[in-house]
Parts: structure tokens; sequence; C-alpha cells
């Protein structure tokens, strides 16, 4: 008797319309105070309210189980985008129903307005959508759906919970990695600013003889194939495939920088993500390697259907560490690992010239062996301040400091150039669109 007692005490909430009434009662007795012959009509509202507020309380106790709520969610979510949750709930009772849901998210989301309220007939179902948008991998622990039922007397409030304690895992962003994939797909890469390259001679790769049709570059045809067809017939080259591409990713303290809630180490996963999952669809060969002050994970270029999963897999887990990149140990494990020609993609970040003389000559040396591009960040806030105006001799002072860095920037582009290594500067908004471009522009090119 104690246990039900104390159920029906911590899941019933008085409603501020009981409150109101309960406020007219007191407003009519002290109006009967100075007017004896009014004294029915407090005791009256008040004995009317006591009865309506019992009743309240007999049609939502009555049925154990007068409505039913589930959070559907998918089985992981991804990181940096809007990934797309719902509660179902359903009404049992035999009238309508006023409902207000607190659904209980993680704590890394900080948000604490996940309140929905809406309006439930008999035996009606709805589902109500949200979306969340994570900024960090890792594990996010989901709690209770709490259920606050009202009658149409609206005078209490009964509360459901629902035990849908789960744990969802956030992966790096592969609702991305899809829809690059889909747009590689039907070649629609161009309307998220993907850039058409054009091919510079022919590729070795033969693919088929086919027909003539106008606009074909007349010394591709092969006259011994039109000599047996008796039509003009041409030879058909497609881009060379079982290419190598590894993305090798920087770990350490220069990628912990914050931009719009992630960290440059999840915008370069991210790029690295698709950037691994085009290759395999250009049919060459993905790998990636980490590293900080010591490697990371290393999974060797492969064209396996499984490849993605596993490079998704092992991204997953990476951290940002506090350490200086041990460049010397990279040069080493890519001479040990990587044992043709291959496109190295190495997304890192230099704030200084100093900081890349510490590691050029390690860039050098693994620029003889392999195609390396250089990828990197501008620093969005100090070219905010750099290009906006200046108020006082502070502000220029400020803006002076802010021009040096961005020029600095712009200089470690020009050292590297004159080493023969590849690099892109940009944004971190912009940086998949970008790692994509170059890496379609120098397989246009046949640099690898």
């Amino acid at each position: 008797m104690k246990k039900v007692f104390r159920l029906f005490y911590t899941d019933l909430f008085l409603t501020s319309r009981l409150f109101i009434g309960l406020g007219c009662c007191v407003v009519l007795f002290m109006f009967a105070f100075f007017f004896p012959w009014f004294d029915i009509i407090p005791e009256l509202v008040f004995n009317t309210l006591i009865l309506l507020t019992l009743a309240d309380i007999l049609m939502l106790y009555r049925s154990p189980k007068g409505v039913f709520a589930k959070r559907h969610a998918p089985e992981r979510l991804s990181n940096s985008d809007d990934n797309e949750l719902g509660i179902y709930i359903e009404n049992w009772y035999p009238f309508n129903i006023n409902v207000g849901i607190i659904d209980e998210i993680p704590f890394q989301f900080q948000k604490r307005d996940i309140w929905f309220k809406t309006f439930l007939k008999p035996r009606q179902r709805k589902l109500i959508s949200y979306t969340l948008r994570p900024t960090r991998r890792g594990e996010y622990e989901f709690g209770y759906i709490r259920v606050y039922v009202m009658s149409p007397l609206g005078l209490v409030r009964r509360r459901y919970n629902f035990s849908q304690g789960e744990t969802l895992a956030v992966y790096p962003s592969f609702l991305q990695m899809r829809k690059y994939e889909l747009m590689a797909i039907s070649n629609n890469l161009s309307e998220i600013g993907i850039k058409k390259i054009r091919r510079l001679g022919h590729s070795l790769e033969f693919e088929q003889v086919k027909n003539y049709v106008q606009g074909d570059d007349y010394r591709t045809i092969n006259w011994k194939a039109t000599a047996r067809q008796g039509n003009l017939m041409t030879n058909s080259y497609t881009d060379e495939k079982s290419q190598h591409v590894y993305c090798v990713i920087d770990k350490s303290r220069a990628m912990k920088m914050p931009f719009e809630g992630l960290s440059l180490l999840d915008y370069a996963i991210n790029a690295s993500l698709v950037l691994s999952n085009i290759a395999l669809l250009k049919e060459d060969k993905a790998g990636l390697i980490t590293v900080a002050e010591k490697i990371g994970a290393v999974i060797p270029a492969e064209r396996r259907p499984t490849q993605i999963n596993k490079i998704l897999e092992v991204l997953y887990k990476e951290k940002t560490r506090y350490l200086e990149t041990n460049l010397e140990l990279l040069y080493a494990t890519i001479r040990n690992i990587i044992k043709q020609r291959s496109l190295v993609v190495f997304f890192t970040n230099y704030e200084s010239m100093s900081a890349l003389q510490r590691q050029l000559p390690f860039l050098k040396r693994i620029a003889k062996f392999h195609l390396l591009l250089v990828v990197f960040f501008e620093n969005t806030e100090l070219k905010k301040v750099s290009e906006s105006p200046a108020g006082d001799v502070e502000e220029i002072y400020i803006k002076t400091i802010a021009e040096k860095f961005a020029y600095d920037k712009k200089l470690i582009v020009k050292e590297l150039a004159k080493h023969n290594i590849q690099s892109i500067l940009t944004s971190p908004q912009n940086l998949t669109v970008n790692t994509i471009n170059r890496y379609l522009e120098l397989k246009a090119k046949q640099k690898i």
C-alpha cells in the first residue's frame, strides 16, 4: 500500500488551472468574510473544485496503462550532421488528452528544451520528429521518455515514465559520405562545388572498342576494327584504376583547434572518410594512417567492399593527442607500408613558417617517392579580423598581427610548392569539396 501511494504521489502533478481555481476560492472566501449572506457560494465552488479534481484523478488513474511511448532512433548517429529521431506515442484512454513529452537526451548536447506538446484523440497515434546535431564522436547515452497526460478537465497531470535508456555511437559523418557517394554515382558532383577537370592527353587504361560518334577524337579511331566492321570504330579509354590513395591524419595538438563546434581533427576525419569512399568508387585503393608522437592506426590500401567500414570503425575511435607530430616516424612507416608510388594526402595544420621548417625535411623525403598533398587550414577568425576596418591604434595593431599570420599561411603554400609538394589551404567548411577537387584534378592530369 505504501509503495502504491508513493507511486501515485510522485506521478501526480497539479496544473495551473487548479491553482487558479483555488485562488478564486480564496478570493470568494475573503469576499464572504465581509458579506455573510455570500458565504454559501465559496463553499459550493470549493466543493465543486474538489469533486472535479477527484474525478480528474479517477479518469487518469483508472487505467493502469493510458498511453504508450517509444523512441525511434537510428543505430548510430552521424557526427556534425542533423540526425532525425522520433517519439512514437499512442493514446489508450477513451477520451481526448493533452500530452507533454520530455526526452532525456545525452548531456553532450547541453539542451534543456526537448519538450513537445501534442493533442491525441482516443486510440490516435502520432510520431513526433526532431533532430540532434552531435559535434563529438563517441558514445551518447539516452535516458527516460517522460510523458505528462492531462484530461479534458485539465486540473491534474499524470506522469508516465518509459524506460528507453539506450547508448548510441556517434561515428564520423557517414551521412556526408553517402551524399557525396550518390552524387559521384550520378555524376552530379558539380552541384556541390566539385569542378569538372579537363583531361590532359589520353589515359593508358583501355576500356573498349565502340562505334564512332560525332565529337569523338579522330586520333582514337581503330582502323583494324573499322576495316572488319565496315563502320568507323574508336578506342575508348578510362581513368587508370587501382591507384593507391592514402589519407594521413595528424592527431597532434595542432588539430585540437575548434571551429563551429568541431575540432580540426573531426573535419579531417570527415573529409578522409568521404575521400576514401570516392577513391573506392573510382576503383582506386584507399588506405589510412593516423599519427601524432607515435603511429596510431594503419590500414593498408585495398579495394574490398569492407574497406570503407574498416576505415569508419578506426576513425570512430581516434582522439587528439597533446604532443607534436613525429614526422620521422611517419616517414619510416610510409617507406615500410607503401611499396608503390601513391597519392598521400596529409591532413595537418601549420600556424607559422617555423612549424613547417621543423617538418619540411621529412615532407621532402616523402615527396621523393610519392605524390604528397599537404592539406592545412585557414584561420577564419583571424581572416575576419584582418579584413575588418580598424578604428583606433589598438585595432590597427591587432589587424597587423592578423595579417601577418594570414601572410605566413600563403608563404607556407609557396614554400611547399618550391619543393614540388602539392598543398591545399582551405577553410574547415570547404575542406571536403576542395580535397575531392584536387584528387580528381590529379587523376585527370595523370600525376598518379
